[in-house]
């Protein structure tokens, strides 16, 4: 994982913090965040959405006409969170903050112009979630976000001693 630039600021202790090794790991393998941004009127607005992280940077198939997009089309600050667990003692996650950036053509449509700026992150987001082919929807773009704080905790620490 390569954070550089990228705060840590562990508010609940360094002995459960994941090990940047630890952090790739769990982004690489999770499936579903919960992305955070802030509306027109200052209240949070969150929503569930896939991604792919590529080791630097989070990477959101995001529906252009949804809040979601509204939102940080106009302040593109976001927390996004991944976390895993059922009982408290399984509990582990990370937190990236920082700004989003819209790389490509909005709508993405398969412009072969955007292509290289997009062959890794279409090419993760295909293999993890449809089989190995990304397909073009005419109404979904990309957001990418290289995090400026991670913050991440693993209660199952806790247990090993």
């Amino acid at each position: 994982m390569s954070l550089e630039g990228a705060t840590s600021q562990q508010r609940r202790g360094k002995r459960i913090a994941m090990s940047p090794e630890e952090v790739d790991a769990f982004l690489l393998d999770a499936r579903t965040c919960r992305v955070s941004t802030v509306g027109a009127d200052g209240a949070p607005h969150t929503s569930a959405l896939w991604f792919v992280w590529d080791g630097t940077a989070l990477w959101l198939n995001s529906v252009v006409r949804s809040q979601r997009w509204t939102d940080l089309a106009r302040d593109p600050r976001v927390s996004v969170l991944i976390d895993a667990g059922h009982d408290f003692g399984e509990l582990h996650g990370v937190e990236l903050t920082g700004r989003v950036e819209v790389v490509g053509e909005v709508p993405r449509t398969g412009d072969p112009a955007a292509a290289d700026l997009l062959t890794t992150p279409e090419k993760l987001f295909g293999d993890k979630y449809a089989n190995g082919k990304f397909f073009y929807d005419g109404g979904h773009a990309w957001l990418k976000l290289v995090p400026e704080r991670v913050v991440s905790w693993d209660f199952r620490k806790m247990r090993r001693g």
